[in-house]
């Protein structure tokens, strides 16, 4: 199961802008549909490549593939000494699920287990279910268009391990939903070898995912996450440690998770929900709030949360709260 969240593409209508007036009325949660990712149209919004509905009428996907090597010849021209690295790992490649079952088997072979034998793996999985590629391809524009240090899509397609950690994990899940668990559970080891991330192939996450430098994100068995999602480093999604089952977080869509954050337990957080760094969460947390602290609370008080008019995962801003938490003082 590549995507995981939501219908298919083809059944989702196109959703209605929504306001940026932070003076505006009280509004109806109902008209927050955080599975579907407009592109803002004041100037105050986050600017953001929609998810289309109808993907063969989105240039952007058409031309992802050919954008993609026309950087690698650019990175060659700058940088001759790449050019090995890149014909191999780019140019020569026939199409992105190629270059991307050949750059995986490449990272994560080692001595015993050669990367002929993981590129078969990948290969077969990801030309089998075109879901996985759709995922892909959302998740390159995410990071190109949430992380400033990202300069390409190719860059994030060779260098940036979380969105790398990512596309094995989607290949290990479609393994694990066939039975296959052996070989699943070997890809997740290997990615927690050579990235630092460890998902169990048994989470399910969406599509549009930004993992954020990645490093040391711990994921459970059970955990679920929805589209659109910016997750931070040394995030752990993981269980209580006394429950059996379902015993992990589900996070709804458009989250934003900053680092150092545990969340725990079989527990939801809210779709467009805020989570700030370091921050300790073991209850639901509603939509459109932001949990904050150790253990976490929300900004406004419970009874009151103050709600948020953006997307917290599309604007990346981890310090709008800070204002209103009476008690920051330096």
């Amino acid at each position: 199961m590549a995507a995981c969240i939501g219908a298919s593409r083809t059944a989702i209508t196109e959703p209605s802008p929504l306001s940026c007036d932070p003076n505006r009325s009280q509004i109806e949660d109902q008209t927050y549909n955080y599975v579907k990712i407009f592109r803002a149209s004041s100037a105050d919004c986050v600017s953001y490549v929609p998810i289309c509905p109808d993907r063969s009428k989105t240039m952007d996907e058409v031309d992802l593939w050919l954008k993609m090597q026309e950087e690698a010849r650019y990175d060659v021209e700058q940088e001759p000494v790449l050019s090995n690295y890149y014909y191999n790992s780019i140019l020569s490649q026939g199409s992105l699920e190629r270059a991307l079952a050949n750059h995986l088997s490449m990272k994560l072979s080692n001595s015993s287990l050669p990367s002929g034998t993981l590129f078969d793996v990948f290969q077969g999985v990801v030309v089998e279910d075109k879901e996985i590629m759709m995922a892909v391809m959302d998740d390159l524009r995410a990071v190109k268009e949430r992380d400033p240090a990202c300069v390409s899509y190719v860059h994030c397609f060779l260098n940036f391990k979380g969105f790398l950690a990512c596309q094995a994990h989607r290949v290990a899940h479609k393994l694990w939903s066939q039975g296959r668990k052996v070989l699943a559970l070997l890809i997740q080891n290997r990615v927690s070898e050579v990235f630092a991330v460890d998902i169990h192939p048994g989470a399910k996450i969406g599509r549009g995912i930004l993992f954020d430098h990645a490093t040391g994100v711990v994921i459970g068995e059970t955990a679920v996450i929805g589209n659109n999602v910016s997750i931070l480093h040394n995030v752990t999604l993981g269980g209580t440690g006394k429950a059996c089952g379902d015993r992990h977080p589900k996070i709804g869509d458009g989250v934003l998770i900053g680092a150092g954050t545990c969340i725990l337990g079989n527990i939801r957080v809210g779709d467009g929900a805020k989570i700030g760094a370091g921050s300790v969460v073991l209850k639901d947390v509603p939509e459109r709030t932001t949990a904050v602290g150790n253990p976490a609370r929300l900004i406004g008080g419970k009874d009151n949360p103050i709600k948020l008019d953006k997307i917290p995962s599309l604007t990346m801003d981890h310090t709008s709260y800070i204002s209103e938490w009476s008690d920051y003082v330096i």
